[in-house]
């Protein structure tokens, strides 16, 4: 249900609340004006009425200024003016009391005589004010006050004296509400009518102004709806772009190692033998010489030992280009058994020596994320090795669910970051690329004097280069 009237627009929300709010609005405004015109029509009516039966009344009873009863003679006007006038016809009941609340007359002979307490009503026209309401009693409590129907108005009148003024007695009468039911009966039903009305014209204003900010949203819901959709478009065209451009950087590394692993090759098969078979010439070239005494005292024949040296030292340097060149077998081994292999070899080159830290790194990379790593940890060390001869290089490794945390730091010299930068360093640029290339982090730390630490995050996962068809 609630999922319904979510669904529906703002104005037809507003047509299914409003409406029983509204309707309930109208029927109590009613009610209460019908009943405001009630009470009204009870008071004019009751007015109007005591001002008649005064008139009829008060001649009868001014022999109370001097007496406390009224006289016999008294009685009989007052019962012949019920009976033979239009005040019967109108009036259900009278009753005549004193101050004290005594019964100096009735229409009902049994209480004259009788003494009752003095009530709210009678108590307002002994102090000289009219009061008149809709009186409903039913049963016993309709015969203990001596109401003669059910549904009465009520009205209490003062009665004055004629020369002072005062309030010699009160009438209590009553009559029939039927005029004040329809009179009250037709103003409710006009009073609805009119509220109604009133109530209908402003609910379409309402109405017309919500339905229009119904269709400025509803139009804005279209529109965003639209954007979002073009966004997700192009979100979807990025993602598959920058798919294409990790497998693209991917497939690039792939071709600089196999390139690489192609120089390494073209060095040892090419100048490596070329320089191999130019030393040994050389060397029997010395021996040569050193078997004839003629050659010995050639100009040349000095030469010889100083060209091997040179050819030796060529050839060595080319062997270990080619060997740094070549990536070695690291597909089945794990990321802790890489950083090993890369400080071997290293301590083995170099005599330096490098502490080793690795926690929770025996897990499970691709393969290029292992490329990645033997090729940071190798150019890492290879510049420790040029810039700060080692000094108390050490290298963490450390692995968990999210990935590969690597830590190389020395205390060497250091160097100026922004200068080295600018002089547009091939190694920090390279390192940098590898590692931002499958998602991860890259971050250079160095002050001059106070060494240089390489702080760098890898995924365990990249993808793997596919075939894409152009």
């Amino acid at each position: 249900m609630k999922d319904l009237f979510g669904r529906l627009s703002l104005s037809r929300q507003f047509l299914l609340l409003s409406f029983p709010i509204l309707l309930a609005a109208t029927l109590v405004i009613g009610w209460w004006i019908g009943r405001q015109v009630q009470v009204s029509v009870v008071h004019r009516i009751g007015g109007v009425t005591a001002l008649y039966v005064g008139s009829f009344i008060a001649p009868h009873v001014q022999s109370l200024v001097d007496h406390d009863d009224l006289t016999a003679n008294d009685r009989a006007a007052l019962q012949s003016d019920l009976a033979n006038t239009p005040l019967g016809q109108k009036i259900v009941s009278l009753k005549i009391w004193r101050k004290d609340g005594y019964v100096l007359f009735s229409s009902d002979a049994d209480v004259i005589g009788r003494t009752f307490p003095v009530g709210a009503g009678l108590a307002q026209a002994l102090s000289g004010n009219i009061f008149s309401e809709i009186s409903e009693r039913f049963d016993q409590a309709q015969a203990q006050h001596g109401q003669p129907l059910p549904r009465v108005i009520e009205t209490y009148t003062p009665i004055h004296a004629d020369r002072t003024g005062g309030v010699i007695a009160a009438a209590e009468f009553y009559e029939r509400p039927d005029d004040v039911d329809r009179e009250a009966a037709t103003v409710q039903r006009l009073g609805w009518l009119w509220v109604a009305g009133t109530m209908l014209a402003l609910y379409m204003l309402l109405f017309v102004v919500v339905r229009r900010g119904s269709q400025t949203i509803i139009a804005q819901q279209h529109q965003l709806s639209d954007q979002v959709r073009q966004l997700m478009v192009m979100n979807q065209q990025n993602a598959a772009l920058q798919e294409r451009v990790v497998r693209a950087a991917e497939r690039a590394t792939a071709l600089n190692e196999g390139l690489l692993q192609r120089i390494a090759a073209d060095i040892h098969d090419g100048p490596g033998q070329d320089l191999g078979f130019a030393l040994m010439q050389l060397k029997n070239m010395e021996d040569a010489c050193a078997a004839s005494a003629e050659l010995r005292q050639s100009a040349w024949a000095g030469n010889l030992g100083t060209a091997c040296v040179a050819v030796q030292s060529a050839l060595t340097d080319l062997r270990a280009i080619s060997a740094d060149l070549d990536l070695p077998d690291i597909g089945q081994v794990s990321p802790a058994d890489i950083a090993q292999r890369v400080v071997r070899d290293f301590h083995a080159k170099t005599g330096c020596n490098v502490v080793l830290t690795t926690l929770d790194a025996d897990l499970g990379a691709s393969f290029r994320v292992k490329v990645t790593l033997y090729r940071l940890l190798q150019e890492s060390l290879a510049n420790a090795f040029r810039h700060a001869q080692c000094a108390q290089c050490r290298v963490v490794l450390r692995g968990d669910a999210r990935g590969l945390a690597v830590e190389i730091s020395d205390q060497g010299p250091g160097f100026d970051l922004h200068a080295a930068l600018q002089k547009g360093r091939l190694g920090l640029h390279g390192m940098r690329q590898r590692v931002e290339v499958l998602g991860g982090t890259f971050d250079l730390q160095s002050v001059a004097g106070a060494g240089t630490t390489i702080r760098v995050t890898l995924p365990l996962a990249a993808m793997e280069g596919e075939h894409e068809d152009d």
